[in-house]
């Protein structure tokens, strides 16, 4: 094993998934885990003609709760609440299906009876690369892989009617993911953009968030154990877009890379 790159990926080959680095405008495949010993093995492979796919498929999928000013208070006027109603107090944490999540350039496909006002929440994802118990906050970091992008796709109508989330936002193909995972990472510098058809929608300074990344590993691992893989997306800011099948959704932040899907109806 040398020293570890910037840039990880995952990519189709005609034997299955592999995994790799960047490497210039090429993806060198490795044996072994990117969380761990690996080597490489194998002839690079041109980037630009690549099958990405999700970067991580995570042993464990978490969520935050609502943990932006800007989502706080559009949340509270879509459920007719006093915006203090919906201010969290504490770091909470949800689950998203490992079913759910595809790749950059893999459709999101809206099930035949969705309600309408499907939205985008562009989310800074969190990959654990240590295995971490009882975090501090001097610590919490150094267990971080690195980041990559997540589209936490929302059915509104089934969230309001349902009791949990279980296909508001599991449904499959409603966890977009990627394109990559990148270490270097100067989180203060990040800027989220969504895009809609090449318009932006929605643009937010990525981590102004209300409790920061290292609050939530401090606070989950007080009771849960986080493992190489795991994924954390940090939730959204603004007023979620909304898509509907024939979009394109674009999620842009800067340091990170693009993740883009195109939306479809589900087939009859």
């Amino acid at each position: 094993m040398t020293a570890t790159p910037d840039i990880w990926l995952r990519f189709e080959t005609p034997q299955g998934p592999r995994a790799g680095y960047v490497a210039g405008e090429t993806i060198v495949p490795i044996a072994g885990d990117m969380f761990g010993d690996w080597q490489a093995d194998g002839d690079p492979v041109p980037l630009a003609t690549a099958r990405l796919l999700p970067p991580v498929i995570p042993p464990t999928f978490y969520a935050c709760g609502i943990n932006y000013a800007g989502h706080c208070r559009t949340a509270a006027d879509e459920f007719g609440l006093d915006h203090d109603k919906t201010w969290p107090r504490t770091p909470e944490i949800g689950y998203r299906a490992q079913s759910a999540i595809i790749g950059p350039d893999a459709p999101i496909v809206l099930p035949a009876d969705v309600p309408p006002n499907v939205q985008v929440e562009a989310e800074l994802a969190v990959v654990i690369g240590k295995r971490c118990k009882h975090a501090t906050p001097a610590n919490a970091l150094d267990h971080v892989f690195g980041y990559t992008i997540a589209n936490d796709v929302s059915a509104r109508g089934w969230q309001f009617a349902d009791r949990t989330f279980w296909r508001s936002k599991n449904a499959d193909t409603f966890k977009p993911l990627g394109p990559w995972i990148r270490r270097d990472v100067d989180l203060d510098a990040l800027v989220t953009r969504v895009l809609v058809n090449g318009d932006l929608r929605e643009r937010f300074p990525t981590n102004a968030m209300i409790f920061s990344i290292a609050d939530y590993i401090v606070a989950m691992t007080r009771y849960i154990t986080l493992v190489p893989g795991d994924v954390i997306i940090m939730g959204t800011d603004g007023h979620a877009p909304q898509i509907h099948a024939g979009d394109r959704v674009t999620i842009e932040i800067e340091g990170i890379g693009t993740l883009s899907n195109p939306v479809q109806a589900e087939a009859a």
